[in-house]
């Protein structure tokens, strides 16, 4: 089981003074004990940060481009034992560890086209003679704080654009998942060495509770925090970063919606729903926690979903490196004693409730494995509208477009979205009108490929990552004017000053 530790992270037993212990969500098993950065040792990490920037910025952006595709190749060679481990720290069965480690790759080719294709403006001015543009230059040194239930992919999604727009990235993984950081880094450090133009200190893990993230969202020579976690978080780091004026690229909570139309085909909308509300053990930010169906297919819908439900929970759960095996464990006791509050919340409204409840003890004693629950409601309620990160789906029945939309859009947070239809009209109403960041048609919520940006509105944080633009979050902006006459420049707006 520790063989993918023992591969990637060799000497990993040789490490003193360990403050942090490190165990698998499978069994409890202990994986590795890490000692913490001090938050001095944070602090000289970043000056290490700033001299790297100085050198970093000034390689060409293709040629930063190469130690990405490097990378990239690296990350196809170890996709495997990367993938066990990511397996073993967070949970997540194999085939989704292999997905996580593929989407690093779409990332580092993504990032690879992107670094010739840094674009700015040239821009008509309204004087003569004059010329105008606008550059994007790189910012600076980028901290990454990622969450437990993607230890990989996000750090990829921020670390390979950073890269090829000139800027060094600190990682503070989760205390949950550090050695998946660890073993990037090591894969990271080992393509570097061989790579001339990348200076020391281009890419750096700092281990460490919430303490170690503070050091970096306070420190002024940190230009971009992009953060992932909680609204709770989002709520401290957000202000933070903010009083000292730097910017901040915040991927928070989600409270995802599939609307299941009248028209909606059944064979293309249970399997959607199935995957966004038990897949990762309901542990991703697009999980899939409310379903809205017409009430003229609520009983079809609902009965269907409730027999999937069963069977996955009695038969499809279990160790997540197993072939078969479709939900694994939560992180831990904490998110099952908070999916276990959650389910008594809603019991008073409910009028079925399919599943719920621990299951294996005695096979993984260590491990919180539950079975997904199903919640069949009246109405959508208050206890709703808070995000419960577990496999955990409530089927609420609508009549109207137009009422739906309202109820869908009440939450604070606002990720993903679907709806469910074989209406063009429906499809388009939808679209325009739901208030999350990713709005999709006949598809789940969960399962976004790179090449779109990623990221939410409301307490979601309003940050978006990986495709699309997303890019720009990583430079900054300049607009510059050239005047190539050769009599005095006439000023903009027609004002005379004759001096």
């Amino acid at each position: 089981m520790l063989a993918p530790v023992e591969s990637l992270l060799p000497g990993l037993d040789a490490r003193t003074d360990a403050d942090l212990t490190v165990t698998s969500p499978i069994n409890g098993a202990e994986l590795a004990r890490l000692r913490s950065h001090s938050v001095e040792e944070v602090q000289e990490c970043v000056a290490r940060s700033v001299r790297a920037f100085r050198t970093w910025r000034d390689v060409p952006a293709p040629v930063r481009g190469e130690l990405v595709r490097r990378f990239g190749e690296r990350l196809r060679a170890e996709k495997e034992a990367l993938a066990h481990l990511v397996t073993l720290e967070c949970g997540k069965i194999l085939e989704e560890g292999r997905g996580e480690v593929q989407e690093m790759i779409d990332v580092c080719d993504f990032a690879v086209g992107l670094s010739r294709q840094l674009y700015g403006l040239t821009i008509h001015s309204e004087r003569p003679r004059h010329s105008m543009q606008e550059l994007w230059l790189p910012l600076g040194p980028v901290a990454v704080i990622s969450a437990f239930n993607f230890p990989v992919a996000v750090w990829a999604w921020n670390a390979a654009l950073a890269l090829v727009c000139g800027d060094p990235v600190l990682w503070k993984p989760s205390e949950k998942t550090p050695l998946t950081a660890l073993a990037c880094q090591r894969i990271f450090d080992e393509v570097a060495a061989g790579f001339a133009e990348a200076p020391e200190g281009l890419s750096q893990v700092v281990i460490g509770r919430a303490e170690v993230g503070n050091a970096l969202v306070e420190d002024t020579r940190i230009p971009l925090v992009s953060a992932t976690g909680s609204c709770r978080m989002g709520r401290i780091v957000g202000p933070k970063v903010a009083a000292r004026f730097g910017r901040s690229l915040l991927e928070l909570g989600g409270n995802n919606a599939i609307v299941v139309t009248q028209s909606a085909d059944l064979g293309v909308a249970i399997p959607s729903i199935l995957f966004g509300s038990v897949g990762t053990a309901g542990q991703r930010c697009t999980s899939t926690r409310r379903v809205f169906v017409h009430s003229s297919i609520a009983d079809d819908v609902f009965g269907r979903l409730s027999r999937a439900f069963e069977e996955i929970g009695s038969q499809r759960i279990g160790d997540p490196l197993e072939t078969g095996t479709l939900v694994g464990p939560l992180i831990d006791k904490d998110a099952f004693e908070n999916m276990e509050r959650a389910i008594e919340a809603i019991r008073p409204r409910a009028t079925q409730i399919v599943g719920g409840g621990r299951t294996l003890e005695d096979r993984f004693p260590g491990g919180y494995y539950v079975r997904p629950a199903l919640v069949r409601l009246e109405r959508q309620s208050a206890e709703v509208f808070e995000e419960t990160f577990a496999p955990l789906t409530y089927v609420i029945p609508y009549d109207s477009l137009e009422e739906v939309i309202e109820e869908h859009n009440a939450v604070p947070q606002g990720l993903s979205s679907a709806i469910m239809t074989t209406d063009l009209r429906e499809a388009e109403y939808f679209r325009n009108r739901s208030d999350c960041g990713i709005v999709n048609v006949n598809i789940g919520t969960s399962g976004a490929e790179i090449g779109g940006a990623f990221g939410g509105e409301k307490e979601t944080g309003g940050g978006r990552e990986s495709g699309s633009d997303s890019w720009k979050a990583y430079m900054r902006r300049v607009t510059s004017t050239t005047y190539y006459g050769i009599e005095r420049p006439a000023l903009a707006q027609g004002v005379r000053f004759d001096a």
